[in-house]
């Protein structure tokens, strides 16, 4: 009997997010065996590598989400950004909606725009904020 080196296991339980590793791991193992055992020592070599790329698999889909969300996050900002310096409030959600529904705008609530759609906006809120700078210049002289 071969011995079997755990460090793949170790490296990629570490990274995933639980509290109590050792009762993930008793999980994790007893997934992959059916129920046979809760040993890694026990599992075959067949179980303990579907076991790690299912591991790994999750980690990937973590992070990738994880990245989704920060992009999300920093174009809903810019986007606001944009609104208020239109002169849009905002601190009032429904006034954000509103001018977010307009068909000419997005036709959609602000909290249900993808990455792609927000930046769409980005562009457009670019555009009127320059006309109306461009129309306020023009009053003026």
């Amino acid at each position: 009997m071969r011995t079997r080196n755990y460090a793949r296991f170790y490296v990629l339980l570490g990274r995933m997010s639980a509290l109590d590793k050792e009762e993930l791991k008793v999980q994790l193992v007893r997934q992959f065996t059916d129920g046979r055992t809760e040993s890694l020592k026990e599992m075959t070599d067949k179980e303990y590598t579907a076991m790690c790329d299912g591991m790994q698999q999750q980690i990937g889909n973590y992070k990738s989400r994880e990245i989704y969300r920060e992009e999300l996050r920093r174009k809903r900002s810019a986007v606001l950004h944009l609104l208020q310096k239109i002169g849009v409030d905002t601190t009032d959600w429904e006034r954000v909606n509103a001018y977010c529904r307009n068909p000419r705008i997005s036709g959609k609530e602000f909290s249900k725009l993808t990455i792609e759609e927000l930046e769409i906006l980005s562009v457009k809120l670019r555009i009127i904020r320059r006309k109306d700078n461009n129309s306020n210049k023009q009053l003026l002289n």
